[in-house]
């Protein structure tokens, strides 16, 4: 079987997998990584969103051959150990708005948040309505204001 090198959560791993087995199955299945959470497998309700290379992406729609040694994937684990903390600020912000219901989705959305968060601030301005309404993470308990509440909070922690 093939043999796949990167980075998850700042170690080197690698993983004796096919090419076409999707990122979200070697994460959760060899990994015991469970952070990200299956949803849909279509890249359509971004309950796995996770980081690769510091950017949101959905591991669900990822064939693990398309990562290399020099990629580095970040799940919600590994979130707090990017600002050195025992929990991220965006990850702080949701639990003193009191987000989350089922929770189910919550890795996905703190994730695509802190990724919005760092592109709007790359761009040297402030998140707006129009970003918040850009973020395609599906709730089902529907929290959505409490989400756009925390990832503002979040974002001036950051």
């Amino acid at each position: 079987m093939p043999q796949h090198t990167f980075r998850v959560n700042g170690e080197s791993v690698t993983v004796d997998v096919e090419d076409d087995v999707r990122l979200l199955w070697v994460l959760r299945d060899v990994l015991k990584i469970t952070g990200p959470k299956y949803g849909c497998g279509i890249n359509v309700c971004k309950a796995c969103t996770s980081h690769v290379n510091g950017k949101a992406f959905n591991p669900c729609s990822v064939p693990v051959s398309d990562l290399g040694p020099e990629d580095e994937v970040t799940t919600i684990e590994g979130l707090p150990d990017t600002v050195d903390a025992d929990l991220h600020p965006m990850q702080e912000a949701w639990l003193e708005r009191d987000v989350a219901q089922c929770g189910y989705c919550q890795p996905g959305q703190i994730m695509a948040a802190v990724a919005l968060v760092k592109k709007v601030r790359a761009e040297g301005r402030s998140i707006t309505d129009a970003d918040l309404d850009g973020i395609r993470n599906i709730c089902r308990c529907g929290t959505y204001t409490r989400i756009r509440e925390a990832i503002r909070d979040g974002a001036a922690r950051m």
